[in-house]
C-alpha cells in the first residue's frame, strides 16, 4: 500500500491537514498519540523503559509516571536519545499492526509523525508532506493552545529540527498560514496520490 508521511514543527498545524484528509476517507495514523498509548501497551517497550529508567518509571496500575521520565530527559539530549530509541521501534511495530487492518482497495495511507525525519521513519514511506507556517503563527497557536510562555514554545521547537532543514527531505509543501486555502493544497495532492498509488499498485502486481 502506498505510504504517505506527513510532518510539520510544533504549531504547524498538522493535525488539522489530517483531518482534511480523513474527510477525504485517507486512514491517518496518529504516530504521536500511539507513542503515548504504546508506552503503557507494548510489553517490549515497557521492559524496555523500566530496565533503562528504573522501575519507578511506572507506577502500580501500570501506568507512566511522566515526572519521573521527564526528570530524566528533560535537557538531557543523551538520555532523551535512548528514550526515542525505544520507542521509535515500538511505533514501527504498531504502525504495521495498524496498516494489516486496513482495507485492501485503500489507495494510499497517511503516517502523522512529529519526529517523521528525525526518527528515521521518512524512509519507510513513499512519499512525505511537510507542513509549515511562519514562525510567530507557530508560537501564537502554542501559546494559546497550551497555555504557556514564548520561551516555552521556544525550547520545544529548538528540539526539533528546523523547517529549513525538513524542506531538504521533504517531497511536497502545505503552507499553513491562514492565508492559503488548506483545503485546496490538500485536494490537490489527493489526486496526485491517488495517481501515484494507482501506479504503485500496478508496479507490484
Amino acid at each position: 500500500m502506498y505510504k504517505v508521511g506527513i510532518t510539520g514543527g510544533i504549531g504547524s498545524g498538522k493535525t488539522t491537514v489530517c483531518k482534511v484528509f480523513e474527510v477525504l476517507g485517507i486512514p491517518v495514523f496518529y504516530a504521536d498519540t500511539v507513542a503515548k498509548e504504546i508506552m503503557c501497551k507494548d510489553a517490549l517497550l515497557v521492559e524496555g523503559i523500566k530496565s533503562t529508567f528504573g522501575k519507578e518509571s511506572y507506577f502500580e496500575d501500570g501506568s507512566l509516571n511522566n515526572k519521573h521520565i521527564a526528570g530524566i530527559v528533560f535537557n538531557n539530549e543523551e538520555e532523551l536519545a535512548k528514550l526515542n530509541a525505544l520507542v521509535h521501534p515500538a511505533v514501527f511495530r504498531a504502525f504495521d499492526a495498524w496498516e494489516a487492518t486496513i482495507p485492501a482497495n485503500t489507495s494510499y495511507t497517511l503516517k502523522e509523525a512529529a519526529l517523521l525525519f528525525e526518527s528515521g521513519s521518512y524512509t519507510m514511506c513513499d512519499t512525505t508532506i511537510l507542513v509549515t507556517a511562519p514562525y510567530e503563527t507557530k508560537m501564537k497557536r502554542v501559546m494559546l493552545r497550551d497555555g504557556v510562555t514564548a520561551e516555552q514554545v521556544k525550547a520545544r521547537m529548538d528540539k526539533q529540527l528546523s523547517d529549513e532543514e525538513k524542506a531538504k527531505m521533504a517531497n511536497h509543501f502545505i503552507i499553513n498560514d491562514e492565508q492559503e486555502s488548506i483545503i485546496e493544497q490538500v485536494l490537490a495532492l489527493h489526486q496526485e496520490f491517488l495517481k501515484a498509488a494507482e501506479k504503485f499498485k500496478n508496479s507490484k502486481a
